[in-house]
């Protein structure tokens, strides 16, 4: 058996494992690109190799691919989606070339495959060439955006279930204690009642809003630019092709999408990619807005404001005993500040494009899948392992709201702002309730102030 085989290239000959469904030019760009470590996503080849299907079927209805020779190459595609042969998809996340070397990699182990379908030897390019068949009336430049904006489709899909059932999860919860009134603070200071219900409810609203703004993200991310080959132009490519290969990648995906009415434009400009990350940046935030909250909420147990518990999930402490911290919203919040860091390097990438192309979608894409990842997995875990756990200490809610100083806003109406005020000072410089302050100054009698006090009616 031979242990490796030679391939040529433009650059020169290379020997490439024998057994390999890579080529040459998928091992050059793992040499040269040792960069993050991390291969291509999953998702990233499933999409890259549908387009390799749609690309096929397309050209054998156009004629520019022999039957036989097409028939091999989506059988090829088949079995790569179907999980096979994805280890030989090689190549690091972030790489040069404008995703050249992805968009390689995906030629060569799809025709290896083919040969060997037709019974060749891996590596005789005779049989099925990667670029001449493979990639036939295509460019990476246009495969490769298609194929990501595909991918991270799908990861907005995925992400929107999780953002579904964190607002249920907050909606079960404004149910729960929906009773419970605490005291609201404005500027970290106390300011007026607000139940439980209001609380929850305005968490899950805000998460609600970030949903559907995924909607105008899977928008903007369903227009391609595929047929427009290197620079929208569609040179290499013939009419009928070029007219119906978005319809066949809609058919391989089962999603809808259409062709960029400008494909020249589709090809240069990324800005859609921007609108993405900043939906996606904007749903991070409001999570990390959320666990801030719970963060204070909770704290304590006895010298913070102790409204809440959260479930308990590891010590928090190698020093000091019986400490547990809110690590579940501390990792929601670092997955916004990642998420904001990725955001600022896509609007970065996407203003660098240069004339015809835009040589920086590897790090677009990479730093888009690590958001929508880490957002998925955050919002599930935060559902899951926090909020869903959380109960609520109504006596320490009942105290606060009977001793603040922030009740007597709502007998503004009654004695005006000026008393209102003078009476807020005099209990605090005095230690006193609000009520009690009301009670010695016999502003108003008793009934009305247990009327306007009560802080059912202040919410």
């Amino acid at each position: 058996m031979l242990r490796f085989r030679e391939e040529q290239d433009s650059v020169g000959i290379k020997k490439v494992p024998a057994n390999a469904y890579y080529g040459v030019q998928s091992l050059r760009a793992m040499e040269n690109f040792k960069i993050t470590g991390r291969r291509v996503h999953p998702e990233f080849i499933r999409s890259i190799v549908e387009v390799k299907k749609a690309a096929a079927k397309t050209n054998r209805k156009a004629g520019a691919l022999e039957e036989s020779i097409a028939d091999m190459i989506v059988s090829a595609c088949d079995d790569i989606l179907s999980g096979k042969y994805v280890d030989n998809f090689i190549v690091d996340a972030i790489q040069g070339g404008a995703g050249t070397s992805l968009n390689m990699n995906a030629n060569e182990v799809v025709a290896n495959r083919a040969i060997e379908l037709l019974g060749g030897r891996k590596g005789n390019y005779d049989i099925v060439h990667p670029n001449d068949h493979v990639n036939c009336g295509q460019s990476t430049n246009d495969v490769y955006p298609t194929a990501g904006k595909i991918a991270v489709i799908r990861m907005l899909q995925k992400a929107t279930k999780q953002l579904e059932n964190l607002y249920d999860v907050l909606m079960k919860k404004a149910e729960e204690f929906g009773d419970v009134i605490k005291m609201g603070r404005t500027e970290m200071q106390d300011a007026v009642p607000i139940s439980f219900r209001q609380v929850f409810t305005a968490f899950a609203n805000a998460v609600m809003r970030d949903r559907k703004r995924f909607d105008t993200a899977i928008s903007e991310l369903s227009v391609l630019n595929m047929g427009g080959t290197a620079i929208g132009t569609g040179i290499t490519a013939v009419p009928q092709y070029i007219e119906e290969i978005v319809p066949t990648i809609s058919e391989v995906t089962g999603l809808k999408l259409t062709q960029a009415e400008d494909l020249v434009d589709g090809t240069q400009n990324l800005d859609c990619f921007i609108i993405v990350s900043g939906i996606i940046k904007s749903c991070a935030s409001t999570l990390s807005k959320i666990a801030n909250d719970l963060r204070l909420m909770s704290s304590g147990p006895r010298t913070g404001f102790g409204e809440i518990n959260l479930p308990p999930k590891q010590n928090g402490s190698s020093i000091m005993p019986g400490k547990i911290n809110p690590v579940i919203p501390e990792v929601v919040s670092q997955i916004a500040f990642n998420i904001i860091g990725n955001d600022t390097t896509i609007t970065l990438a996407v203003e660098s494009g240069q004339l015809e192309l835009n040589a920086f979608e590897p790090v677009i894409f990479h730093c888009l899948f690590e958001s929508l990842e880490t957002l998925t997995n955050g919002a599930e875990i935060f559902a899951k392992e926090c909020i869903e756990g959380i109960t609520v200490n109504r006596e320490n809610c009942t105290r606060d709201v009977e001793w603040s100083m922030g009740t007597i806003t709502a007998l503004c109406p009654v004695i005006g702002y000026t008393k209102a005020s003078q009476l807020a000072k005099q209990a605090m410089r005095e230690n006193k309730s609000i009520k009690q302050v009301l009670l010695e100054e016999k502003i108003v009698s008793e009934s009305e102030i247990d009327e306007i006090l009560d802080p059912k009616k202040m919410i």
